[in-house]
């Protein structure tokens, strides 16, 4: 394992102090645990040291954990400023106030394209002194494949866990009060809804593929990629992690597909030599019951990370902190651990896991799997382990 992570048992008085690794092992002996399928590992930022292994190359099911590759990957290949776009497009021509022909409504991925946004494309239409649309209003959702749920995913989790999957999504999918189906038709509705708004009337809407000769009309760019995934790993929001991970496919790969996406992270982690002996890709959020992580994998991408100038600051921004932030809101919000602590979070039936950074000390990965896995023993565990390392941290 440490030859694998490149890393070497520290020979500085922290890695060194028995007394250390002593208080981190003791930190996990929560009844309810089963160490025999968990792992945890904490490696000094400074040193390169590991300071404790437990299990450190047992393949296990990550939880949203699987979202730091997907996060490492997509600032790797896309970099920070990189922004999703939505088009309008037509096919045709403008004869006065009349648009001859089809207008289409042309999806890239973006997860968060909202009705304000759109909004403002149906003004950009008016603006161009369009007041109606004699052929329909199609929506083109041909960026992504059709799969509206990832590989591996439980029955119950599309929907419930994550809205249907298309490269053309407004309002996370959600339309009349509901979620849409058919998500690429559900936005050209509200676009067409929107349009009337603004004086302009259209044909009937329906599923098509603007052609390579249509005329861009209007666009929309989301925020940076920095600010999308930010938002992603502090709420660990399953529909942008999935949604991101196609668009890695698209951009990056051989099509907007999950599988494509998954074959372009481990591609930009074996570029970076993070280990991937154990390691399964299958989707972005962590919901796949085929996903698998080792503690080592994770370790790597948070130590890479943290040493590369262009990453480091992205990816601490984007962890949540200790007892103020997304999905730690309410845990380890006591000192020293508090603010200090910036984690992500992971929790199914199946697997519970918190991996991150204690200042500019410490990273740190705990995995721990079960049958179902005892969620409240597992976060225990989790707190108590990052506490002791804060604790450390504060005592230099």
């Amino acid at each position: 394992m440490l030859a694998a992570l490149g890393l070497v048992l520290s020979q500085t008085a922290l890695a060194g102090d028995v007394s250390v690794s002593a208080r981190l092992a003791s930190a996990l002996a929560v009844r309810g645990n089963t160490w025999a399928t968990s792992a945890a590992l904490a490696v000094d930022l400074q040193s390169d040291g590991v300071v404790f292994a437990r299990n450190a190359d047992l393949s296990l099911a990550p939880a949203s954990n699987e979202k730091l590759p997907v996060t490492f990957a997509a600032l790797k290949e896309l970099g920070l400023s990189y922004r999703f776009k939505t088009e309008v497009l037509g096919s045709g021509a403008q004869e006065g106030a009349v648009w001859h022909g089809d207008l289409f409504l042309k999806g890239f991925g973006d997860p968060t394209l909202t009705s304000a946004r759109l909004g403002r494309l149906a003004q950009t239409i008016a603006e161009a002194g369009i007041t109606h649309v004699d052929g329909r209003l199609l929506a083109d959702e041909t960026w992504f494949d059709a799969r509206r749920a990832a590989p591996g995913w439980k029955l119950g989790y599309l929907f419930y866990e994550c809205p249907p999957l298309s490269a053309l999504v407004v309002d996370r999918d959600v339309y009349d009060g509901h979620t849409a189906k058919r998500p690429a038709i559900a936005a050209a509705g509200t676009f067409r809804r929107l349009l009337r708004g603004y004086g302009v009337t259209t044909g009937p809407v329906a599923l098509g593929r603007a052609p390579a000769t249509a005329t861009v009309l209007g666009t929309s760019e989301s925020a940076t990629l920095r600010n999308v995934i930010a938002v992603m790993d502090r709420d660990s929001d399953n529909f942008r992690a999935e949604m991101l991970l196609k668009e890695l496919g698209a951009e990056a790969g051989t099509g907007g597909s999950s599988d494509a996406g998954a074959a372009v992270v481990r591609r930009v982690l074996a570029e970076a030599d993070v280990p991937l002996a154990g390691v399964v890709i299958a989707d972005g959020s962590g919901l796949s019951l085929l996903d698998r992580l080792t503690a080592t994998t994770i370790a790597r991408i948070l130590t890479t990370a943290w040493s590369d100038p262009t990453l480091k600051a992205a990816f601490w921004a984007a962890l949540p902190a200790a007892g103020e932030q997304g999905t730690l809101e309410h845990r380890l919000k006591d000192p020293p651990a508090l603010g200090v602590v910036r984690a992500k979070t992971g929790t199914t039936n199946e697997a519970s896991a918190l991996s991150g950074y204690v200042r500019d000390r410490f990273a740190f990965v705990v995995v721990q799997n079960g049958d179902p896995v005892s969620a409240t023993a597992a976060r225990k565990a989790q707190d108590r382990f990052a506490t002791a390392l804060a604790r450390v941290s504060a005592s230099e």
